[in-house]
């Protein structure tokens, strides 16, 4: 996974909680909820490139197990 991804996804999530900071301050309840829902987004992402990390670096102990 690269971490342009993961940065892309930080970016993302603080997107959220600005807007959700934003929206609480200013008692903008659809805004509160746009930030959390960009921070779910965030959080979702990261998880299924967690997986895709996980399912890579097991491919490469099968692979490397196979040239012995």
């Amino acid at each position: 996974m690269s971490n342009t991804d993961r940065m892309g996804n930080a970016a993302e999530d603080a997107k959220g909680k600005a807007k959700e900071g934003f929206g609480k301050a200013t008692d903008d309840e659809q805004l509160e909820a746009e930030g959390k829902f960009d921070q779910l987004k965030a959080d979702a992402k990261d998880k299924v490139e967690d997986v895709k990390d996980a399912a890579a670096e097991k491919y490469n102990d099968l692979t490397d197990r196979n040239k012995e």
